[in-house]
């Protein structure tokens, strides 16, 4: 009998998108980092996606200074992966969101494949009062806002990461990503197994239908062959249903409260392990079994968790 196929679960804690505001549960303390990347390690996820904040105002930051306070914790108390953003913030330049990727060296590091529109402010309608300042401008100022992601820079990520043992998580919010990363494996600047998060509606980005995801996959196929592992990213609401969908067809899944702060319709998600349980029942009935992080690093190729600097 064939054996089940192995599901990598990819749980993304915080991050820059939506603001403390937004919802109680969203991790920004240290300590409630540190807490929610262990207790969705502890439901399944095999890969801890992480941003650092601000623990006054919940502000992003990627001042390594800030990661140090739940990255030593979060290794001790868990095997998971841990995966460090490169994308920090829009607002952020690329100097200053790679600061703790160069620091701490990690197994894994995301890197966004293009500029792009990212268009945060329709979530504006849906929140009319914030607690800081900083958190209303942050989604208005997104009206006029290119994510900057030049060839230049993802080539200065490319090697500067690399060059450190770093793979990458490659996030291709639309179809033209997918044909960048084709130019930097041309260009012999990535190697396989390639880790593509296919990252589905956002504004600016490509949508949230399923022709969308089939199209990305397709696309993928066409120019990766059997080099890349597959993972889905639905913002909001999309979460669970593109990845279930995609799940079925092939990929592995991200869930996480920087992607979505919902676990239902209209319910907010109490913890990210609440997100990691819920896909992983999903998985379970589609007849998946949920990766290990030993083994998601053989299928990603890592270098291990004792070669990090943390």
């Amino acid at each position: 009998m064939a054996q089940a196929r192995k599901v990598i679960i990819t749980c993304a804690v915080t991050g820059a998108i939506h603001t403390p505001s937004m919802s109680p549960h969203l991790p920004v303390t240290p300590d409630e980092v540190a807490a929610a990347a262990i207790g969705a390690a502890q439901a399944g996820a095999a890969v801890i996606h992480l941003h650092a904040r601000d623990p006054i105002d919940g502000r992003p930051t990627q001042d390594p200074a800030a990661f140090a306070h739940f990255l030593p914790e979060i290794k001790a108390k868990t095997s998971a992966v841990i995966n460090i953003t490169t994308g920090g913030s829009p607002h952020m330049t690329v100097a200053e969101r790679l600061r703790p990727a160069h620091h701490y060296k990690p197994e894994l590091a995301s890197l966004n494949m293009g500029s792009m529109n990212f268009g945060l402010y329709p979530m504006l309608e849906r929140q009319k009062e914030f607690k800081h300042a900083w958190e209303r401008t942050h989604l208005e100022n997104s009206r006029d806002l290119v994510f900057k992601n030049t060839f230049a820079d993802i080539e200065y990520v490319l090697t500067s990461c690399t060059a450190n043992g770093t793979r990458f998580e490659f996030e291709c919010y639309d179809i033209s990503h997918l044909y960048n990363l084709a130019h930097f494996v041309d260009r012999k600047l990535a190697t396989p197994p390639f880790f593509v998060q296919s990252v589905f509606g956002l504004l600016g980005g490509i949508g949230a239908h399923p022709e969308d995801l089939m199209h990305m996959k397709r696309t993928a196929d066409r120019l990766f062959g059997k080099d890349f592992v597959w993972s889905i990213l639905g913002a909001g609401r999309n979460q669970i249903p593109l990845a279930t969908l995609g799940a079925a067809q092939g990929s592995n899944v991200r869930v996480g409260l920087e992607d979505s702060l919902w676990i239902g319709p209209g319910q907010l998600a109490e913890s990210n392990a609440a997100q990691v349980r819920k896909i992983k029942q999903v998985l379970e009935g589609l007849s998946l079994e949920i990766a290990t992080p030993a083994e998601a690093r053989q299928m990603l190729a890592l270098k291990g968790a004792d070669q990090v600097n943390f």
